[in-house]
């Protein structure tokens, strides 16, 4: 398969790391160095383009893609307030496009275990949640999108939680998530059900970033051949 890298930060040079361990062929790489080279002819040479940038340029590098008849896998986060735009996009345009807010296959699975935690505590409001999140000092966005993404799965499960705010202390119609940037930490994900009685918690903790590359080249495999929006529930059948 052949392959364009939009974004070669420490994200994109590990999936080319696991990209070309896989047998593919990088044959673009795009970054701020080099912004005028991010034309159709030259994303036209690869046949799926991968999106690891940032929260200011991943809306329009999307928008070219799909315009471009691209298939793209995404994994910025910060912008998804215009998600809906680029579904509906991909849909009018048959656009291909794989978007998570983490492509980790470990992530993905706590995604499923923290809906299924979270219908669970439904009946038990005596459980107050929380989120904690800890990356790198270099993370654009706070909070990450994996816990904005914890969070509404959490809400879309427990009606009495309205919306989640990015601090620890909360009313009671709130979700508070704490993000901690530190070192060169990969990624951390807390989910923390208190009581006066007792404590649940559930945590992913990523070790380093090729769990999150694996995941990646994974949709960019999956989406090649494909038409329409999806998601790593997608790619990975959950």
């Amino acid at each position: 398969m052949k392959v364009a890298l939009i974004g070669y930060g420490n994200m994109g040079k590990t999936i080319q790391e696991v990209a070309e361990e896989k047998g593919h062929d990088i044959v673009c790489i795009i970054t701020q160095k080099n912004k005028d080279e991010f034309t159709p002819e030259n994303l036209h040479r690869a046949e799926v383009a991968l999106e690891f940038t940032g929260p200011h340029s991943a809306y329009e590098h999307l928008v070219r893609c799909i315009e471009w008849q691209i298939p793209v896998v995404c994994g910025s986060t910060g912008w998804t307030d215009r998600l809906d735009e680029i579904k509906k996009m991909c849909i009018e345009k048959e656009g291909s496009v794989v978007f998570s807010s983490n492509f980790s296959i470990g992530v993905n699975i706590f995604f499923e275990l923290n809906k299924k935690l979270a219908s669970l505590m439904a009946h038990h409001q005596e459980y107050e949640v929380s989120l904690r999140e800890i990356h790198h000092i270099r993370k654009k966005d706070a909070p990450s999108g994996t816990a904005i993404t914890l969070a509404e799965q959490i809400m879309s499960l427990l009606p009495h939680k309205k919306k989640w705010v990015s601090h620890t202390e909360a009313s009671s119609d709130e979700i508070p998530v704490e993000s901690i940037r530190v070192g060169d930490v990969p990624g951390t994900h807390h989910v923390i059900y208190h009581s006066s009685i007792d404590t649940l918690e559930m945590i992913h903790t990523a070790h380093n970033r090729k769990g999150f590359a694996t995941g990646a080249v994974l949709a960019a495999e999956f989406i090649k051949d494909k038409k329409g929006f999806f998601t790593m529930k997608d790619v990975l059948n959950l």
